[in-house]
């Protein structure tokens, strides 16, 4: 596994960056237990869920990110992931032993949206990892 430290500075400004995409409801950056280290909610938006519920979603999500990590020999690094719900679309890109997790309207398009939010990101495929 690969240990780095990345700038949470760099990442807050990289998160809301992210924001100011219109369907973007939430961008930040997760520990590997799902803490938030950068960004949020976009300003004036009402979550969905409570903080409790929020906060659950954001601890299982980094849960799933590290359980991915362990096929990355056999099927290759994750780039990003995206789940689409009946509401929202929650998606994540891991970033070394973190993740950024970013929630959006549930109409956007996938692919197009992920790479818009890489390209915010400024990181190549394989920076992504560390290579």
């Amino acid at each position: 596994m690969i240990e780095k430290k990345i700038d949470v500075n760099d990442y807050e400004n990289k998160c809301q960056k992210i924001l100011e995409e219109d369907e973007i409801r939430f961008a930040g950056l997760l520990d590997e237990s799902g803490n938030l280290l950068a960004g949020g909610f976009k300003q004036k938006m009402i979550p969905r869920l409570s903080e409790k519920k929020f906060q659950t979603i954001c601890k299982e999500l980094a849960s799933r990110v590290a359980k991915r990590k362990k096929q990355d020999k056999e099927l290759g690094y994750v780039k990003y992931s995206a789940s689409r719900r009946e509401h929202v679309v929650i998606m994540s890109f891991p970033i070394y032993d973190q993740v950024v997790m970013v929630v959006a309207e549930s109409h956007v398009n996938i692919d197009r949206l992920a790479f818009r939010i890489i390209d915010k990101l400024g990181r190549q495929w394989g920076e992504f990892v560390g290579e």
